[in-house]
């Protein structure tokens, strides 16, 4: 991949955005995550319409400059690929990794999803770059039915995955239960309402990476 995923990946749901005056808030927003040292971030927004997502994917690409930010947009590689961001995040129903890969850059970043033992092991023979996998705890920011796994459950992943694999932790991550998390085996976790739910974001990332050294 030849790009180390960051020990806090935030991701910005559109759902953390207000209508009014989106385009400014997610310029600044975008800017001030990249001044405070983000350079992995996510922008997933599911239910807004082609040119929703198109519009908010420009701003934050101008807000977050290739070179200086690796901006992945959730499922939609027609428009990722329209804006020049980094890369997708591509789960069930979405394009498959490996078409992702070959309609992108060779340099994109694709991650993929897994609940359970079977999608961890589909995703790390997919060509993707990454696995994003829980939820670790309960979570009302992604829609997923799948039952928490807890602690144990990053540890059977890691287990399961291989020294090598590199995985993402998603879902109902705390401060408080970051360090377990990684000490367990991810690489990495995920982080959306516990980020962009604060009045300050950016802050609160830098205080993430400050505890997670």
């Amino acid at each position: 991949m030849g790009f180390v995923v960051p020990r806090v990946y935030p991701i910005l749901d559109a759902s953390f955005v207000p209508d009014a005056g989106r385009a400014e808030f997610l310029r600044r927003l975008g800017r001030s995550m990249a001044d405070a040292g983000v350079r992995l971030m996510e922008y997933r927004n599911k239910a807004g319409t082609d040119a929703d997502v198109l519009a908010d994917a420009r701003v934050l690409r101008e807000a977050m400059p290739a070179g200086q930010v690796r901006l992945i947009l959730d499922d939609r590689v027609d428009v990722a690929m329209a804006v020049g961001l980094d890369g997708v995040h591509v789960d069930a129903g979405d394009l498959p990794p490996a078409v992702a890969r070959a309609l992108m850059a060779a340099e994109a970043l694709i991650g993929t999803s897994a609940s359970g033992e079977a999608e961890l092991l589909e995703g790390l023979g997919s060509g993707a770059d990454y696995v994003a996998f829980g939820p670790i705890f309960p979570t009302t920011t992604k829609q997923t039915s799948a039952a928490p796994m807890g602690i144990d459950g990053v540890r059977r992943f890691r287990e399961l995955a291989g020294p090598a694999a590199v995985l993402v932790a998603a879902a109902g991550i705390t401060l408080e239960t970051a360090p377990a998390i990684l000490a367990a085996g991810a690489n990495s976790v995920a982080v959306a309402s516990a980020i962009f739910h604060c009045n300050d974001p950016a802050a609160e990332f830098v205080r993430w990476m400050e505890f997670l050294k």
